[in-house]
C-alpha cells in the first residue's frame, strides 16, 4: 500500500468494518496487530500516533532493542515469530502475548520461565507444510492437554498461516479449519482453558480470515508499505 501509515489504517479499518458485517461479527472483535519486523523506529512512532497500540515482532533481540525506545504503558507487544527455547526467559520479560507455542518443551520452559501467568497461543500447521512450524491439528489437542496443566501459562487460542496463494479466497477453507480445530478443544473442557482467540489473515488475506472467525489480524505491508529485506546475519542471531 502507499500513503501515510495514518490514512492505510483508515482503509485497513474499513475493510475490516465490512468483512466483519458480511460474517455478522462485530468488527470490535478484532485486533489489528501491527508487524514491526525491520521497520524503524520512526515508523513504529507514526503508528503509534495513528493509534496503533498491537505491535508484532518476530525476533527477540530486535524487539527488545525497539521496545526500549517506547515508553507508552498502553503498548502491548506480541511475539509472532518462531521461538527457540533458549529465548524463552527473554521472551517472557518482554511480551504480552506469545502466539507460537508449538511443542510441550517449549511451553515447560515458557512455564518455568514465566513469575506470573503469562498469556499463549499454539501455533498449528494446518496444511502440514513441511516448510512451516507449528503442530498439526491432532499435535494441537495434545499441547493444548499439556498446556491446561501448566500454571504460569493462559492459553488463549491458536494461530496459522495458510499456504500462499494469489487468491485470498483459497485461504478460506484453511481458516475455517483453524476455527472448527478451536471448537474441538473447547469441547474437551479442558480445565483454565478456553479458546477465544484466533491469530490469523495477514496483508493479503485478513478479510476472508475475519469472515471465518479471525480475532487478531497480523498485519506488516498493509501498515507500513513494503519493507526492505532484513539483514539475514541479523535474522539468524535473533
Amino acid at each position: 500500500m502507499t500513503g501515510t501509515i495514518s490514512d492505510n489504517l483508515l482503509n485497513i479499518q474499513e475493510r475490516i468494518r465490512k468483512a466483519a458485517r458480511r460474517a455478522g461479527r462485530d468488527p470490535g472483535e478484532v485486533t489489528v496487530i501491527a508487524v514491526t519486523k525491520t521497520v524503524e523506529a520512526k515508523r513504529v512512532k507514526e503508528a503509534i500516533s495513528a493509534g496503533l497500540r498491537v505491535f508484532g515482532e518476530n525476533y527477540v533481540q530486535e524487539a527488545q532493542e525497539k521496545m526500549g525506545k517506547f515508553k507508552e504503558k498502553s503498548l502491548k507487544w506480541h511475539f509472532i515469530g518462531h521461538l527457540q527455547k533458549n529465548k524463552a526467559k527473554l521472551a517472557v520479560e518482554l511480551f504480552d502475548l506469545i502466539h507460537t507455542v508449538d511443542s510441550v518443551e517449549l511451553a515447560q520452559e515458557l512455564n518455568k520461565r514465566a513469575s506470573e501467568p503469562l498469556d499463549v497461543l499454539i501455533e498449528v500447521n494446518i496444511a502440514r507444510e513441511k516448510t512451516k512450524a507449528g503442530v498439526d491439528p491432532d499435535g494441537a489437542v495434545k499441547l493444548a492437554k499439556a498446556l491446561s496443566a501448566m500454571p504460569n501459562l493462559r492459553l488463549r487460542g491458536l494461530m496459522a498461516i495458510p499456504p500462499s496463494f494469489e487468491q485470498p479466497e483459497m485461504s478460506r477453507p484453511y481458516f475455517a479449519m483453524v476455527r472448527r480445530l478451536a471448537e474441538r478443544i473447547n469441547k474437551e473442557r479442558l480445565p483454565g482453558v478456553y479458546l477465544r482467540e484466533l491469530s490469523m489473515g495477514m496483508s493479503s488475506d485478513f478479510e476472508v480470515a475475519i469472515e471465518e472467525g479471525a480475532t487478531m489480524v497480523r498485519l506488516g505491508t498493509a501498515i507500513f508499505g513494503t519493507r526492505t529485506a532484513p539483514d539475514k546475519k541479523a535474522a539468524k542471531t535473533a
